[in-house]
């Protein structure tokens, strides 16, 4: 297992370099991927290129979208000859001391998808929770399993190999319905999912760039499509949780 650290990144410089000085200690390399930002974060990424050698950034032109800028991400780790990554958001609500447990994690089961379950503080509104439950509810009949806890969350590490296949042959969305969409079709085809808790902070003056009205939209649709793929995929799904129970 040969891992490294990646956090895709759209107008989030008054954060980044806060992300970057406290994954230090893993002592991992990070690539970042600038989805099309401006001026003033391009000049922070361009500052932290200079003052961190294990630091590459690579830039998209323009804005194309958070799973455009993961799949740039993926890509550019494996050119370099890593077999997993473990991403980050930008925005610093993630706890970068648990990367060690996602690492973990993966060492015990490298072939699998390991997932953060995050951990809410009170001050999360309701409506961001019951929006992701709805989305765990239809992941779950997506894949007719329990596995996946949170399919949302963009604190993961990434099995390489089956995601750059899966790539290579199905096109996916390129916005925030890239990582539940990812999920699934991982599920599909065999992937195992281990679920990792890790607290999430909401800072309610943060920079979201979630649009409600297209994301939303473009998850309905998500779903749908899954749900109808879902129903193809069924006897193969069933039989694959039976022969897991018998195993167990």
């Amino acid at each position: 297992m040969n891992p490294c650290l990646l956090i895709p990144i759209y107008e989030h410089g008054s954060t980044i370099r806060r992300v970057v000085e406290s994954l230090a200690y893993a002592d991992l390399p990070l690539v970042i991927v600038n989805d099309g930002s401006g001026p003033a974060t391009r000049a922070t990424l361009d500052r932290i290129v200079k003052d961190f050698d294990w630091v590459e950034v690579r830039h998209h032109a323009v804005n194309q979208g958070k799973g455009a800028a993961l799949v740039t991400g993926y890509r550019a780790a494996a050119e370099r000859g890593f077999t997993h990554v473990v991403q980050l958001d930008a925005d610093a609500q993630h706890e970068s001391a648990d990367v060690r447990h996602f690492l973990a994690a993966a060492q015990a089961r490298p072939d699998a998808l390991v997932l953060g379950q995050p951990i809410f503080g009170d001050e999360a509104p309701r409506s961001r929770l019951y929006g992701r439950k709805l989305s765990v509810g239809m992941v779950w009949l997506a894949t007719l399993s329990l596995e996946v806890r949170d399919p949302l969350c963009g604190f993961r590490c990434v099995p390489l190999a089956p995601v750059l296949r899966l790539l290579d042959h199905v096109p996916m969305g390129r916005h925030m319905d890239f990582e539940p969409e990812l999920a699934v079709r991982l599920v599909w085809l065999g992937v195992p999912v281990v679920n990792v808790a890790t607290r999430v902070r909401y800072d309610p003056l943060g920079v979201s760039h979630f649009d409600v009205i297209w994301d939303d939209v473009r998850l309905a649709w998500l779903y749908t499509r899954l749900t109808l793929g879902m129903l193809a995929r069924a006897p193969g799904l069933l039989r694959r949780r039976a022969a897991r129970r018998r195993r167990l």
